[in-house]
């Protein structure tokens, strides 16, 4: 399936696409043959990022230094990018999240994640979106959300509203503007660690196990796993898929919606105690 053409002649825009999960994704799309545009607010690890390629994949990747909750930013990054070459796909990939008791938040600290998440998501959707409309181009839009995304989540609430909404607008573009040949698909990710992220959201080795315990899979996910899932999507293969979010999490989110799933701590003397052959009477 991951023949090394999968992404051949398709240039590929991964917005946080400097590091962590986006640049393993990144790195992914150029070895099944994609050219790249990555796109972050710190420079030097876009630089970084680029020479690392470079050396490994000669002339295939391209940068623009954006911060994509300013509007005009992205305008002036996304017309860089198409003067060069016009974009074929886009994985809204950057993202923010910290946790706090929802009391605690500011009206700062709530807009610091869903400027982000959503409105630069909406800023970078809309903004490729409306150039292929105008030039009559096909192309993907794929999202990276959240399994709380349609349940919610206590202790990062600004980020569950975000995704909420990014889930949204995801299923609404794919209705609107399916028919004219773009398709708007999501991934709702389970637990991926990452270098940055994962320190701030699992702080302790306790908090490890015990969500590593909450995953039928008994483990986290790797960084290929995902970025193999988002290569099929974008690529022609998926070319009838449009309006869909798809969960990978290991079991994780069915199994904290099973009501009776705790039923697992029990031990061999209070299932025996369960079983009516086994009672008196």
């Amino acid at each position: 399936m991951f023949d090394s053409n999968l992404l051949a002649g398709k240039r590929i825009l991964i917005t946080g696409g400097g590091s962590g999960l986006g640049k393993s994704l990144a790195h992914r799309c150029l070895e099944l043959g994609a050219d790249l545009a990555i796109c972050g607010r710190r420079e030097e690890v876009l630089q970084a990022t680029k020479a690392e390629f470079d050396a490994e994949f000669p002339g295939k990747t391209e940068y623009q230094r954006c911060d994509i909750r300013d509007s005009e930013q992205v305008e002036s990054m996304l017309s860089a990018f198409f003067e060069s070459q016009p974009l074929d796909a886009v994985v809204n990939n950057a993202a923010g999240n910290f946790l706090a008791r929802s009391e605690t938040l500011s009206p700062r600290g709530f807009d610091a994640v869903t400027r982000i998440v959503l409105n630069g998501t909406a800023y970078v959707t809309l903004g490729t979106g409306r150039r292929w409309l105008e030039s009559g181009r096909t192309g993907s839009i794929l999202s990276i959300v959240a399994t709380y995304a349609w349940t919610g989540s206590p202790y990062v609430v600004p980020s569950a509203c975000a995704k909420a909404g990014v889930n949204a607008l995801m299923q609404s573009l794919a209705i609107e503007w399916g028919g004219r040949g773009i398709r708007c698909n999501a991934i709702a990710p389970g637990p991926f660690p990452t270098e940055g992220a994962w320190s701030r959201l699992v702080p302790d080795d306790r908090m490890d196990a015990a969500w590593k315990k909450r995953i039928p899979l008994g483990r986290f996910g790797k960084h290929e796993e995902l970025a193999n899932l988002a290569c099929f999507l974008l690529s022609d293969m998926a070319g009838y898929i449009n309006g869909e979010t798809v969960t990978i999490d290991g079991g994780e989110w069915h199994k904290g919606a099973g009501q009776f799933s705790l039923m697992e701590d029990l031990t061999e003397e209070q299932w025996g105690a369960m079983n009516p052959k086994s009672r008196k009477g």
